[in-house]
């Protein structure tokens, strides 16, 4: 994307953002509440068109490509997708439900291979054993690999990831942070970009990352560049120290 301004009534949630994810990459986007990154995965997955600027996506052109059919190239995870699906629906369906761009399998009948897809990535995600679990039985936890299997359903040439170990206590966020680094290094995983507020969220695996503040871009590039402390402190707003080992990431205030 290329100068990319969104304006929602009157308030600029992103101002000229110049963002370039390419295949292999591995991307975090940080930055404080009301930074603008749940926006600019709205942008990125083409389910907001931006005030301004120019977007391509999987290389379609935002105002020339259907949106509609770009969406279903884009695997997306977020807490949105959360609130609406239905608490009867079982995690099987949840999955498979992804191939026909709806929430809710109700009475619909699926293709027997969509059906053995979403099985296998169940599986693949290990909830081999849940297929049948209602997503109103399912913990925190298990809903947010239910949804990394959902957006993994399309064979997506694109991974979106909103915020995935948010409102999860420290076991269940570290094995979706163990999960995700298997993903990152497994063949054939397209490129991610995963949105937190954390640095100790970032999973092993992130080759780049985004920082955010106030809808403008502090700074972006490889991830050593730029979750450091000095921009950090920038973009949050508070001076902190940055620390990392054994590729995993710390952030604190500085004492005094």
């Amino acid at each position: 994307m290329s100068a990319v301004t969104v304006v929602r009534e009157g308030a600029t949630l992103l101002a000229g953002v110049d963002w370039e994810v390419e295949e292999g990459q591995r991307w975090v986007v940080l930055g404080p509440n009301g930074a603008g990154k749940s926006t600019l995965l709205a942008v990125a997955s083409a389910s907001l068109f931006p005030s301004a600027g120019a977007v391509e996506l999987l290389g379609e052109q935002f105002g020339d490509a259907d949106l509609g059919e770009l969406r279903t190239r884009v695997g997306l995870s977020s807490s949105a997708l959360n609130d609406r699906v239905p608490p009867q629906e079982r995690a099987v369906d949840v999955v498979v439900t992804a191939a026909h761009g709806v929430i809710g399998r109700w009475s619909d009948g699926y293709d027997q291979g969509d059906l053995a897809r979403a099985v296998e990535l169940l599986a693949r995600v290990g909830l081999r054993a849940f297929t049948e679990r209602r997503w109103g039985s399912l913990s925190e936890g298990e809903r947010k690999r239910v949804l990394l299997a959902r957006a993994l359903m399309t064979d997506p040439e694109l991974l979106l990831l909103d915020e995935p170990a948010a409102g999860l206590d420290l076991g269940a966020r570290e094995a979706l942070l163990r999960l995700l680094a298997r993903l990152s290094s497994s063949p054939g995983t397209p490129p991610s970009v995963l949105v937190t507020h954390h640095v100790e969220e970032i999973p092993l695996g992130t080759t780049h990352a985004l920082l955010l503040s106030r809808g403008r871009v502090v700074a972006a590039g490889p991830i050593e560049t730029v979750v450091t402390g000095p921009l950090l402190s920038q973009a949050f707003g508070i001076p902190l120290q940055v620390a990392a080992a054994d590729g995993r990431w710390m952030a604190r205030a500085t004492p005094g």
